[in-house]
């Protein structure tokens, strides 16, 4: 983008006060060297709670289109990695809850110029997509279909690697395989109607002839299929979204058919909405570089999207115990993986808990899988740059040029040489890792002394809408510039030296962000303004941090140097948001109004400024009883919060004596947001504020809008 003279951008107040702090001497404004932390269960976001149960989602970034199998007492996991480099991640659990990242099946993908930005080509929405992994005769399998270039298959006899791939000559989409006991490998793929084709053993290509459809269209199915045998019943999972996410499962005595089908998930959103959308990047345009557009979220805050559980599949236990897997779009931030626990009722496998089925809670006990594993993060987020290669979270937007980056080159630094590039999403090499949710923040110290005239580094939030905030160099000078794609708005002011940090802070609920920067290491001063995020299916990625550098004047340029990346997480540490052994108020979200033990022995709420609401029967003391569990006593003596009959409106009772039905399962939902789930019922305690009646434990879980009566809010009472 050309330059314009300073006087021309929009400059806000806070920028020009920093003004008189860039005016100090270079030399003044070297940040101090800094030692990164390390990547712990209390700064990053862990599902596991520490106390024997975990937190959905398993990851708080994306990780899309999953696929588990277990091995023995070991679980795999790989899923979608579109054009981003290494792809296909396969990580190893024992506990179905923390995961490891061993590495990638496949570091390169040579295919078509488009997959290295040549020639003003993207692979942006293509590549790697809904993958099937499997394991048969000792060798694990990976399929998955490539746009345009067909079916790929890697293999490995040791999940780590290496691993060996292959074409197919078939272009068949979202596929799942199937060993059967007879020796025969299927593969079910297609959307509405379900086909089936028989693979050659060799895995050479299809059996000709043997394409069918096995299940017609109009009977409900959709597409992400996982095909399984069970007991001798072949099982089809499918994943909808038309015309709202939700899970259906195919069952047959056949591969072949007839199956008969029905849901076995709806309506779970585990309380998040529908999202920001981009408009006018259809997956066929080119990557825009100016100005784009976004729509809000349809009006009243429920409407479903393609946001409910969907796409995924089945895991058995050792012990025969059943758990689900599947995705879920968590606005901006992209899609993610949750777990479910199965019951099986009249031979289909349900995701929730007898009592509520077709629900997933949020919160639940972990996999009984007979191992003990401590709480331990999936990813090292920050970089020192200090090793032979960045650390395994990152990827390429596509494929490198490996010739122009370097961790060698100037020790401790990652080195990115400029490549010409018209714009960001153009700009060869650039180093991304995915954002972070629900909120974070990444931080990294950019040296652009090697910039040449024309070239532009710095950090990004890479999606469309992009926005970046970096160094560009014109002649001698180094001048700071931020760019926000959705308005075409550029902001430019000097810098007194190469050097400086660059930050970007992330609300990805709320879908804000912020960027900074600081040339002493201490004080960030903001620049831009709240900038929108949202998810479109061009990239058919959630937001991703990005490290790049690029020339503007089509020209091979410098380099750029990265001394470190770190991410901050402040809502990670959730060891304290059950108040356990506290005296608390509970509001619910829906209508302000505090819970209330009613004198006539039920649970219902005050009236706000009524003396009710300020006596001891709204004040709760929350009695831990271990494995997230709690009982709620009321603090004017008339008992524990316990669960009678069916749980109905006025079945949430006083009982002087605490018993197994006085126990709540505690789904945190964060910033001080609960549900509690009824054990004796697997629902949820809640109102319905339209009628005024008492609490009932008969509520299948939250909308969208946590509005509907079951959300919750606790206060200490001090």
């Amino acid at each position: 983008m050309p330059a314009r003279p300073l006087s021309a951008r929009r400059v806000p107040t806070a920028l020009m006060a920093g003004l008189a702090l860039l005016a100090l001497p270079a030399l003044a404004q070297t940040p101090p060297a800094q030692t990164l932390p390390k990547t712990t269960a209390a700064t990053t976001w862990t599902p596991d709670n520490g106390n024997g149960t975990f937190t959905n989602p398993l990851f708080n970034d994306e990780f899309s289109d999953p696929d588990i199998i277990r091995v023995g007492d070991d679980y795999y996991m790989t899923g979608t990695t579109m054009h981003t480099m290494p792809a296909l991640p396969v990580l190893h659990s024992k506990d179905l809850v923390n995961w490891r990242l061993l590495g990638y099946a496949l570091d390169r993908l040579q295919m078509g110029p488009e997959y290295r930005l040549e020639g003003g080509r993207d692979a942006y929405g293509a590549g790697i997509w809904a993958p099937a992994l499997r394991y048969h005769n000792g060798t694990f399998y990976i399929f998955s279909n490539i746009n345009g270039y067909g079916i790929q298959v890697f293999t490995a006899t040791n999940p780590a690697g290496p691993w060996m791939h292959k074409s197919l000559d078939s272009k068949i989409h979202d596929l799942s395989v199937l060993f059967d006991d007879d020796g025969k490998i299927y593969a079910v793929y297609s959307y509405d109607e379900v086909r089936l084709v028989e693979l050659k053993p060799d895995l050479s290509g299809v059996v000709e002839g043997s394409e069918r459809v096995i299940i017609p269209a109009g009977n409900a199915m959709g597409e992400g299929h996982h095909f399984y045998k069970i007991k001798g019943k072949y099982y089809i999972i499918s994943a909808n979204y038309a015309p709202v996410g939700r899970m259906q499962a195919a069952r047959s005595d056949s591969p072949f058919g007839p199956y008969e089908t029905v849901t076995i998930s709806a309506r779970e959103t585990m309380g998040t909405q529908f999202g920001w959308r981009t408009q006018g990047v259809g997956r066929n345009l080119p990557a825009p570089g100016d100005k784009i557009s976004v729509s809000p979220p349809p009006p009243g805050g429920n409407a479903f999207g393609a946001d409910p559980l969907h796409q995924g599949g089945l895991v058995e236990l050792p012990n025969g115990d059943w758990w689900g897997f599947s995705m879920m779009d968590v606005k901006s931030m992209g899609r993610t993986t949750f777990l479910s626990p199965v019951t099986w009722q009249d031979g289909w496998p349900y995701f929730g808990l007898p009592g509520n089925l077709g629900r997933s809670p949020r919160t639940w006990l972990k996999p009984a899988t007979g191992a003990t594993v401590a709480p331990t993060p999936t990813y090292q987020r920050n970089d020192d740059f200090s090793g032979p290669k960045p650390q395994a979270i990152w990827q390429w937007n596509h494929v490198p040029d490996d010739r122009k980056w370097s961790l060698s080159e100037r020790r401790g630094y990652l080195r990115l040489h400029s490549l010409p590039a018209p714009h960001f999403l153009l700009a060869r090499n650039s180093l991304t890792q995915r954002v972070i949710g629900p909120e974070s923040t990444a931080t990294t110290t950019l040296d652009a002394k090697g910039l040449k005239d024309g070239d532009l580094a710095g950090l990004g939030l890479l999606n469309i809408p992009y926005y970046w905030l970096g160094v560009v160099r014109d002649g001698q000078a180094y001048r700071l510039r931020f760019y926000d794609q959705l308005t075409n708005k550029t902001i430019e002011a000097p810098l007194p030296g190469p050097r400086v940090q660059l930050r970007v802070s992330g609300n990805y609920d709320t879908e804000l962000s912020q960027f900074s920067y600081s040339t002493d290491g201490k004080t960030f001063t903001p620049i831009g303004g709240d900038v929108r995020t949202a998810y479109q299916l061009r990239t058919f990625q959630g937001v991703r941090y990005a490290l790049f550098a690029f020339n503007e004047k089509g020209m091979t340029g410098g380099q750029a140097d990265f001394d470190d990346f770190r991410v901050d997480e402040p809502l990670a540490d959730r060891s304290q948001n059950i108040p356990a052994g506290k005296v608390v108020t509970i509001r619910n979200f829906a209508n302000d109004q505090p819970m209330w033990a009613n004198p006539h022995g039920m649970l219902h709420f005050a009236a706000n400024g009524s003396k009710e609401a300020a006596g001891p029967g709204v004040r709760f003391r929350v009695h831990d009883r271990g494995q997230g569990r709690v009982a709620l006593e009321a603090m004017d003596g008339s008992g524990f919060l316990t669960v009678v009959g069916l749980g109905l409106s006025s079945d949430v009772r006083l009982m002087k004596t605490e018993t197994p039905d006085s126990l709540f399962q505690w789904q945190d939902m964060l910033r001080k947001q609960f549900m509690l789930m009824s054990l004796r019922t697997h629902r949820y305690l809640g109102l319905d504020v339209r009628t005024g009646e008492p609490y009932a434990a008969d509520w299948p879980g939250a909308d969208p809008d946590r509005k509907d009566g079951t959300v919750l809010v606790w206060e200490e009472v001090k």
